[in-house]
């Protein structure tokens, strides 16, 4: 029954949120003292952001990967994208909200340490919206289209993690991942945006979108517009951080061969 699956949302949920709990407390350090060496040379405070970005990567290749499932195969929501059968999405979206909300709990507890306003924001931005499509199943395309954006997180993560353990900006491994995280966060948060405001405003004025009621209907609009403000400044950011390891990383590159010292 309806009640059974309410139930089971609400357990995944749940579960998400415990896992990434003991995730965070456990599971990252013992992990990362066997496979990165470097992590026990860090302080408190780098092994709290370390910690929090490591449940963050996983987190995202979960719900990347069902994403990206829901998106191909799940016809129901294809088809529909405003009342679809929503169950798919429902338990990705659980899933997400699980760790949305540990993630806050955490930010909110260490915040001398990862303490950010920017990601308190972009949370609440999304557990609002979400909060419509598990209460009432609505617009499961769109927040299943929202979650591809998790795409570009492990790349993100990946960066400060190379920071934090030393290796040079010039160096071979940050300017591969550098450039992959530019070429993804573009592609997940960027050029998508034409195709989701096209699918959005070709639902305006039809039955499907009147049904929704205005709370929604601002929920959704209100929650889209202010995610993508803020990923469009991340992009500059990252793009401009992408030019000066390619660019300034190459000239003094140059710089050195032809002095034999950085001038």
């Amino acid at each position: 029954t309806m009640d059974t699956f309410k139930q089971l949302i609400l357990g995944i949920a749940l579960a998400s949120f415990t896992i990434f709990q003991v995730a965070f407390h456990f599971l990252s350090s013992w992990c990362s003292e066997r496979l990165a060496p470097g992590f026990n040379t860090l302080n408190k405070k780098q092994k709290i952001e370390w910690n929090s970005r490591t449940v963050s990567t996983l987190h995202a290749l979960v719900v990347g990967a069902f994403c990206l499932y829901i998106l191909w195969f799940d016809d129901a929501v294809n088809a529909d994208p405003v009342w679809g059968d929503a169950t798919l999405v429902k338990i990705n979206v659980a899933i997400t909200t699980g760790y949305l909300i540990s993630d806050l709990l955490l930010i909110i507890y260490y915040w001398n340490a990862i303490g950010d306003k920017f990601f308190v924001a972009h949370h609440l931005a999304a557990l609002y919206a979400y909060y419509y499509v598990l209460g009432q199943g609505l617009l499961p395309y769109f927040a299943n289209f929202r979650l591809l954006a998790e795409f570009s997180t492990p790349c993100v993560n990946q960066r400060w993690f190379f920071d934090v353990l030393g290796y040079p900006k010039s160096s071979k491994p940050n300017i591969v991942n550098g450039v992959t995280m530019t070429i993804m966060f573009f592609l997940v948060r960027i050029a998508v945006i034409p195709v989701y405001y096209g699918r959005m405003i070709s639902t305006f004025g039809t039955e499907a979108f009147h049904r929704l009621g205005r709370a929604a209907q601002c929920a959704w609009i209100i929650s889209s517009i202010s995610l993508d403000i803020m990923n469009i400044m991340w992009m500059h950011k990252i793009a401009r951080g992408c030019y000066k390891v390619l660019v300034v990383g190459r000239k003094q590159k140059v710089a050195i061969q032809k002095n034999g010292k950085l001038d």
